[in-house]
């Protein structure tokens, strides 16, 4: 129960805490983030964290997906 109950909160944090053009990979990072840390006892923490990781490796696969695209229509 717990950890639903952290997870809702880690979603409801990213949610709050980023508008909807950012919230790419946050999400997503917030949850997983959110569980780990209610591990530790950091839940919040753990939610910011993965949130600020998972929204970096979103740009970073839409970065790379992009170059490749300008790459093969330059060929």
């Amino acid at each position: 129960m717990k950890l639903t109950s952290a997870a809702i909160c880690a979603v409801a944090l990213a949610l709050a805490s980023v508008g909807a053009a950012d919230a790419k990979g946050c999400i997503k990072g917030a949850v997983v983030g959110g569980a780990a840390g209610h591990m530790a006892g950091h839940g919040k923490l753990g939610a910011a964290a993965g949130c600020i990781v998972g929204h970096h490796e979103a740009n970073k696969t839409e970065t790379n997906k992009n170059q490749n695209q300008s790459q093969s229509g330059q060929k």
